[in-house]
């Protein structure tokens, strides 16, 4: 009954999951608060979401613009930025098609036209070329022109353009990224007058959501040295562990009244899950969801029958642990040495006694102000740690591997 062809879970990037866990306030913050101000003609920021690896920002904004397009919205395909790529090449060619779908193209208006012949030169040359001949706009002026048009079109057909850019941190060329935060920030910030249905004029904004998605290094390069004008575009968010209650909640179709999947002659059949399965692979993820997805993914591997016990979800990590190990170490891998020191100091200390003082001293800081911006850095930024009175770990599959507590299950 049970096949990896029928499996639920999915612990790859980018791909939006069946068996779904957590992210409530994200989640809520389009269907309750942007898309209804943007359909009103409200203005509102541009939302970054930023994490470590692992921590789905590319799956919930896919989320998102999966419930967008089932209420009609246009959505651009997700932009995702590799290293060394130009992002104008990729940002203009997704407007274009999402201008193209919108109708724009058959327009017969000559500043249409000359419109998209300047943004087809920038996806077609990028933006170091476009820099160097002065004889036009610069690139974001050409790209905030063609967003404006796409969003008084949104305004006709009633719906919102929603716009995704993933691995946001790749673009390293600073007039680049300068030259895109704009481009996306006037647009946001654009206003016009349309007239009611009495007559009276009214200012309104365009129904654009911006989406950027990213590492936390990216806040450094954007929040840091772009200052008030981007937090005042833009509202950031950083990820972190999934609760433990999220996590159960999401299981417990499979224990009542169960996972469907096609069964034999067409006919549909319900997979379960026992309540001890369900503790059992809640407490071996430690809240992140990429190890939630891998061990629910072997677990459900690891037999055929209807029912999911305690003793496959354990085969199953068995079976996961060193692509989950793996998974850990690359993060670790990632962080500066002083971050890495002092979260392997704090590590060290008992839970009731991770206060900054004993930490930078374990840590072997000459003076415990020493470790203050690293310890700021590593919960304000990357969400791993959280400052208190005790410090306590907010990313617990970290806290996890560098303490007994990680699950070896031998």
């Amino acid at each position: 009954m049970r096949t990896p062809v029928n499996n639920p879970f999915h612990p790859g990037s980018d791909v939006v999951p069946r068996v779904w866990a957590g992210r409530t306030l994200e989640l809520q913050d389009w269907r309750g608060a942007l898309r209804p101000r943007l359909m009103a003609g409200l203005p509102d920021r541009g939302r970054t979401i930023l994490g470590e690896p692992g921590l789905g920002k590319s799956s919930l904004v896919r989320r998102i613009a999966a419930e967008a397009e089932g209420e009609g919205d246009w959505v651009t395909p997700q932009v995702r930025v590799p290293a060394g790529s130009d992002p104008f090449k990729l940002v203009a060619t997704a407007l274009l098609d999402l201008a193209h779908a919108a109708g724009l193209a058959s327009r017969r208006e000559k500043r249409i036209a000359e419109l998209f012949g300047r943004v087809q030169a920038i996806a077609a040359t990028g933006i170091s070329v476009t820099l160097r001949d002065t004889s036009g706009p610069e690139p974001h002026t050409v790209l905030t022109e063609l967003l404006i048009e796409i969003g008084r079109a949104a305004v006709d057909q009633r719906v919102v353009c929603l716009v995704h850019i993933d691995e946001i941190q790749n673009i390293t060329d600073e007039k680049a990224l300068s030259q895109l935060l704009i481009a996306l920030g006037d647009a946001l910030s654009h206003q016009f007058i349309v007239s009611t249905p009495g007559g009276v004029p009214m200012e309104r904004s365009l129904p654009i959501a911006v989406y950027l998605t990213g590492l936390p290094e990216f806040e450094d390069r954007a929040g840091a040295r772009k200052g008030a004008t981007f937090a005042r575009r833009f509202k950031t968010t950083i990820l972190e562990a999934i609760d433990q209650d999220d996590l159960v909640l999401a299981l417990q179709e499979f224990v009542a009244p169960g996972w469907e999947i096609a069964g034999t002659q067409g006919a549909m059949a319900s997979v379960h899950m026992t309540q001890a399965a369900v503790a059992e692979l809640v407490d071996l993820c430690r809240g992140e969801p990429f190890l939630f997805q891998l061990a629910g993914q072997q677990a459900w591997n690891a037999g055929s029958e209807n029912l999911i016990t305690e003793t496959q979800v354990r085969a199953g990590w068995r079976a996961a642990h060193r692509e989950a190990a793996a998974h850990v170490e690359r993060i670790l891998g990632r962080l500066p040495k002083r971050e890495r020191q002092l979260i392997q100091a704090m590590a060290e200390l008992a839970p009731q006694e991770r206060t900054l003082t004993r930490i930078a001293k374990k840590a072997g800081f000459e003076k415990t102000t020493d470790a203050g911006p690293t310890s700021q850095r590593l919960d304000t930024v990357r969400g791993i740690v959280q400052r208190g009175k005790p410090y306590r770990f907010r990313h617990r599959a970290i806290e996890a591997y560098l303490t007994s507590d990680w699950p070896n299950l031998e």
